[in-house]
């Protein structure tokens, strides 16, 4: 292994332990097994999706108690929006532009941080444990809502700073992986209350074995759609091929059948769990009505993480894809599409098959996240368990392998290079 690749991999880690010392730290005047005791008995609906996501960091009430999402959602609005005005569009394509779109980004999550932590800090005046203990040691509220918000305002900026630092100077996405370390790191513990579970006879051998192969064959699922390809075979005309006979010349154009990726989950999950995070805090009736609807143990949430699913795999597959620029390159390089024009011809071709499969690849991941939730759902699971979480660990897994492994491909081309050959 190169010894640049061996660092990027040991910043990658380094960072990811950091993350996971800032889980330990809690919010200063919380009673935290109060706080642990509400978690646990919530663990099968929103409040356990959430705790997941942040990676146990909430039941804690550490600094990083709103994860990645509130940095999530304000990408998700920016995205948005520079889809829909064109300069916005043309700012983050530019060099210069990008650095301000970015500086825009993370305004914004400053911003939705805020309302987040008052909400969250607000709503834990609500939370007392079985002998009645407050959530909140503090004896001035508005003091502890203040130190509160400022403490889980630092702690969302350090994991945003966290996640970056990840991006450009380690291996793989910032924060898919900050995600991913969150999920990995509550699987003993989930592992662990299932076993007791079966050990004090609360659960049956026979469902234990039902949820496992439920898992595996959705770890099975995603595996099998997230490394198929759609290869869309590509001529070169005699000239083309003499001049880089020396050269490997890629002869098909790959469209994988999930363009999307993991991102639609993300986004998804990021948006239904910002109104939850807010509405928590309040005691009206009606809007705690609302709260309970927008549950992940109802179906309408379910049904909500499906329709949203299926939107952002189009809305980010035509981001990813962009068919013109596939087609200039090709005809720049003297090479078609048999039976197709060259240029517009073959830009309306790809965009033909790429939105064929985008179809069936929003299907599949409308319903990974949302099947293994129904029918774990009757099984009485002690931890909330949706596809989302296993997609998210599946796919990160897999882009960090495949980014590791064309880090080394890349290395062995600069050392033959540098012989001369």
């Amino acid at each position: 292994m190169n010894k640049s690749l061996r660092n990027k991999i040991l910043i990658t880690l380094g960072f990811l332990f950091a993350y996971r010392l800032l889980a330990y730290v809690p919010v200063p005047g919380v009673d935290v097994e109060v706080i642990k005791q509400f978690f646990q008995n919530n663990s099968n609906n929103a409040f356990g999706m959430f705790n997941m996501f942040s990676g146990n960091a909430a039941e804690r009430f550490s600094v990083i108690s709103l994860g990645i999402m509130p940095y999530i959602t304000a990408s998700i609005i920016m995205e948005l929006l520079a889809a829909t005005f064109p300069n916005l569009g043309k700012l983050k394509k530019e060099r210069d532009g990008m650095q301000k779109y970015m500086q825009i980004i993370r305004y914004a999550t400053i911003a939705i941080a805020m309302v987040q932590s008052i909400g969250v800090s607000i709503g834990l005046q609500g939370i007392h444990g079985q002998t009645g203990a407050p959530a909140i040691m503090a004896e001035n509220t508005n003091e502890f809502v203040f130190i509160s918000c400022i403490s889980m305002l630092a702690g969302t900026m350090l994991l945003m700073w966290i996640g970056e630092q990840i991006t450009q100077r380690g291996v793989g996405n910032g924060t898919s992986l900050i995600i991913f370390a969150g999920i990995v790191s509550a699987i003993p513990r989930a592992i662990g209350s299932t076993v007791n579970l079966v050990n004090t006879g609360e659960m049956n051998v026979l469902k234990l074995i039902a949820i496992v192969l439920i898992i595996l064959a959705t770890i099975g699922a995603i595996l099998y759609v997230e490394l198929g390809e759609r290869r869309i075979p590509v001529s070169f005309s005699r000239k083309v091929l003499m001049a880089n006979q020396n050269k490997r010349i890629m002869n098909y154009v790959p469209i994988k059948l999930n363009l999307s990726g993991v991102i639609p989950p993300i986004f998804a999950s990021a948006i239904l769990t910002f109104p939850t995070t807010i509405l928590q805090a309040s005691t009206n009736p009606i809007i705690q009505k609302i709260h309970d609807f927008l549950s992940p143990s109802n179906y309408f949430f379910n049904f909500l993480t499906f329709v949203l699913v299926v939107f952002f795999a189009y809305f980010y597959a035509s981001i990813a894809f962009n068919s013109k620029d596939i087609s200039e390159n090709l005809k720049k390089q003297g090479g078609f599409i048999p039976g197709i024009r060259p240029g517009e011809g073959t830009a309306s071709f790809l965009n033909e098959v790429a939105s064929r499969l985008t179809f069936w690849g929003s299907i599949y991941l409308g319903l990974v996240t949302v099947i293994p939730w129904l029918l774990v759902k009757f099984m009485g699971v002690p931890f909330y368990f949706g596809g989302t979480s296993v997609l998210i660990v599946v796919s990160v897994a897999l882009d960090t392998m495949r980014r590791i492994e064309a880090q080394i491909y890349m290395n062995k081309y600069q050392t033959l290079s540098a012989v001369g050959l």
